[in-house]
């Protein structure tokens, strides 16, 4: 068993972040978020999970697309801005690592491939850790994952008590193994499993909204208290709506694509005024469904990992775990 002993922690990040830019869990301003590791600033690979989660390393609050304008010649052109470097996502939860394969999903499969994405998400690597320290509000359990597993992680770590065990699942993670080396040691050590203490029934969920996707009796009671406030959304690992816009100055500007929000009226507005999802109820149904329902039905997996961001952060308590056992409740009246 490979170990990575707690006492060689430093100069193993130090080293790697001489070859890539390390983003790690830390706190800033307060914030317990994934930021760029260096050397003064503690790790907290201790907290429970960031409130900030990682998916703008892959796909940014704010990104560039490309440059276009009116040359000298009067002549149009568009050039693409695709920025990436290689990066390392140190520390991630399971919960985490599984928001970025449901963000694979929609950027990288289904016959289309987002270029930006993709050049992003090739020179990624991830590293994930078990959790030691569910939050009272994780219930990843309960969507189907193991807190102390990410088998799609390119390098897995569990704590020990003077040692981190660490083994490669992904070629590239023994690829990044050998610069690790010179940092681990061999050896035998207990690790100890964690479980959630939420947990909610969730087993046939999605068949279960087939039959209450237009329920009163559900929608209208959980939506009465909702602010369209956009929090869950932003805090949510998976969410990934987008708006398009563009900086224009004279003959040339600038196209980007920032996150956006489904709770937003303005979403789902068209240009002639009309809106498919006009109230309230319609916007918090429609995100609910497509954790639960939509996205099972196209890529075969809920959107939705446990991370309980959203139920810790909600300012009106509106709490996707209550939904669930409601759905649940409702089904069998």
């Amino acid at each position: 068993m490979k170990l990575l002993p707690k006492d060689n922690f430093t100069d193993l990040m130090d080293a790697l972040s001489q070859q890539a830019l390390v983003y790690v869990p830390k706190e800033v301003t307060g914030v317990l978020k994934f930021a760029p590791y260096s050397t003064p600033d503690p790790l907290r690979l201790d907290a429970t999970n960031t409130l900030l989660p990682p998916k703008d390393m892959l796909f940014p609050q704010c990104q560039k697309m490309y440059h276009y304008g009116i040359d000298n010649n009067n002549e149009m052109f568009i050039d693409p801005i695709i920025e990436s470097c290689d990066q390392i996502l140190f520390g991630a939860r399971p919960c985490d690592i599984r928001s970025l394969e449901c963000l694979d999903e929609v950027f990288l499969t289904k016959g289309f491939i987002d270029e930006y994405y993709q050049e992003k998400h090739d020179k990624l690597l991830t590293v994930a850790i078990g959790c030691t320290q569910p939050a009272k509000t994780c219930f990843c359990e309960s969507m189907g994952l193991n807190p102390n597993e990410a088998p799609s992680a390119d390098i897995m770590l569990h704590e020990a008590e003077n040692a981190y065990t660490v083994e490669a699942q992904t070629p590239k993670g023994e690829h990044a193994l050998n610069a690790w080396e010179p940092f681990l040691t061999e050896g035998e050590v207990e690790t100890a499993e964690v479980h959630c203490t939420l947990n909610v029934d969730s087993t046939n969920i999605k068949e279960k909204l087939d039959k209450l996707s237009t329920s009163p009796e559900l929608w209208d009671a959980l939506s009465i208290k909702c602010l369209n406030c956009g929090t869950c959304t932003y805090l949510c690992p998976t969410c990934y709506c987008f708006d398009i816009s563009q900086e224009n100055k004279y003959k040339e500007g600038v196209r980007f694509r920032c996150w956006d929000s489904c709770m937003f009226s303005e979403y789902t507005e068209m240009a002639g005024g009309h809106n498919p999802r006009p109230t309230k109820k319609d916007r918090v149904r429609n995100r609910f469904m497509h954790k639960l329902n939509y996205f099972e039905d196209r890529y075969g997996k809920m959107l939705c990992v446990g991370c309980g961001r959203c139920v810790e952060k909600c300012p009106v308590n509106l709490d996707i775990t209550v939904l669930i056992d409601r759905i649940g409740a409702l089904s069998h009246e």
